[in-house]
């Protein structure tokens, strides 16, 4: 499982200029089962991504589809995760 932390390196009017390219990316991810939860941070720098992807060339490759990683808005930090205990919940994880 990856963390991936994404930091925006442009403002945020040429972000949101691709923003809905990105939501269609991020849809079509989960559809395929890579992705498990996303979202922005706070301050709005950037989003966090949680991939059930376990090689990092493959994950890799699907972030190059990413319209922000496509114009070159962000930068992307990929952190290897392996959950050791998780709530009742997020069992499916281990």
């Amino acid at each position: 499982m990856y963390i991936i932390n994404i930091t925006y390196k442009v403002p945020l009017t040429k972000i949101d200029s691709y923003l809905n390219d990105h939501i269609i990316f991020l849809k079509e991810q989960y559809h395929l089962g890579h992705f498990l939860a996303s979202g922005r941070k706070e301050p709005r720098n950037g989003g966090i991504i949680l991939s059930t992807v376990d090689k990092k060339e493959a994950l890799l490759d699907i972030l190059e589809k990413d319209p922000f990683k496509i114009h070159d808005l962000a930068d992307y930090e990929l952190i290897e995760f392996i959950p050791a205990m998780t709530s009742k919940e997020m069992e499916f994880l281990l």
